[in-house]
């Protein structure tokens, strides 16, 4: 085992895919030149045929990327800017996530997403600090979101084995994270959530970004309240049952995310929640969550509306006291 930067772990994920993966090539804009930092060395490894910049056009290059896995190649696509899956749209959905239906399972489409900077980067705007997954998730696109490096590694890896598309989110608060990570090559199946911290007060399921809240939160209560926090790290597949097992230890439960309130993932959760251990819960499930509205480029303004340790903390303590 080895101190590693998240950073770090998306180098290594990205070196050990390709040499497994004979037939995997990633694409994206810049990778070449590593302008996020996450593609160092791959060229001088991997040679420009499977590193691939493209122009600035996100149809064409997912419509490149559905073609050459109905081929039998395994693409990877790196996203600069979070919300590149807008402009995708109709080829990551009416093509990589539908062909394998439409064709009767004939063709698979194994594209792995990689979304650098995922959620609000702190002072990037409207049209850079989303979670774009919410909508992807609708649509059926396996999705994982990593909030550690060890998870990220582990999961980007598994992602990469899928023989459907599989978005990876890369939150841009805990890129500079660290954490223990083996040494040797490792998975972490996608529908597997972890347990952060174990209690037996609250459950605070949350996620990407949020789960560090959740866990500062959680040691600032621990004289009110033993909190448990769960990642979900896969949102699709999700591990139900270990949210679930949760709930029924606890009896109160917060869900935490950073997307927005209507129709969000936390939304979601709260509403199987409710419905899988209504009779469990002894307080209302609560969300927190980001406020309905674009995110300001004004860092007081993007702080209002994003979910934060104080937010969580009042959520606890409504169900608590």
């Amino acid at each position: 085992m080895a101190d590693k930067s998240y950073i770090a772990t998306i180098i290594e994920g990205y070196h050990e895919a390709m040499a497994e993966f004979d037939d995997s090539f990633l694409i994206g804009e810049d990778i070449r030149h590593a302008l996020m930092g996450t593609t160092r060395d791959l060229v001088e490894e991997f040679g420009e045929e499977r590193v691939l910049d493209s122009p600035i056009s996100e149809q064409g290059f997912h419509g490149l990327a559905v073609g050459a896995a109905m081929d039998g190649k395994r693409p990877i696509i790196e996203y600069q800017i979070n919300t590149m899956s807008y402009l995708g749209m109709d080829q990551l959905v009416n093509n990589a996530q539908k062909l394998r239906h439409m064709t009767d399972g004939q063709v698979s489409i194994p594209i792995t997403i990689t979304v650098n900077t995922a959620g609000a980067p702190g002072g990037s705007a409207q049209q850079h600090s989303d979670n774009a997954y919410p909508s992807l998730l609708n649509y059926g696109v396996k999705t994982v979101v990593p909030s550690t490096a060890y998870d990220q590694k582990g999961l980007f890896l598994s992602a990469v084995a899928e023989d459907d598309p599989v978005m990876v989110f890369w939150p841009s608060s805990v890129l500079g994270q660290r954490s223990e990570v083996p040494d040797e090559p490792y998975r972490i199946p996608l529908g597997e959530a972890d347990v952060k911290r174990e209690g037996e007060d609250v459950t605070v399921v949350a996620i990407g970004e949020t789960v560090p809240m959740a866990l500062s939160a959680a040691e600032e209560l621990s004289d009110e309240a033993d909190i448990e926090v769960v990642d979900p790290r896969s949102l699709l597949p999700l591990d139900e049952e270990t949210i679930f097992e949760s709930v029924r230890k606890t009896n109160r439960v917060v869900v935490v995310d950073s997307t927005n309130r209507t129709c969000g993932t936390a939304g979601d959760i709260a509403a199987r929640i409710a419905n899988h251990n209504f009779w469990d819960l002894d307080a209302p499930v609560k969300r927190v969550t980001r406020a309905d509205a674009p995110v300001s480029y004004s860092p007081p303004e993007e702080q209002y509306i994003l979910p934060d340790e104080e937010t969580i903390i009042r959520a606890v303590r409504d169900i608590v006291m």
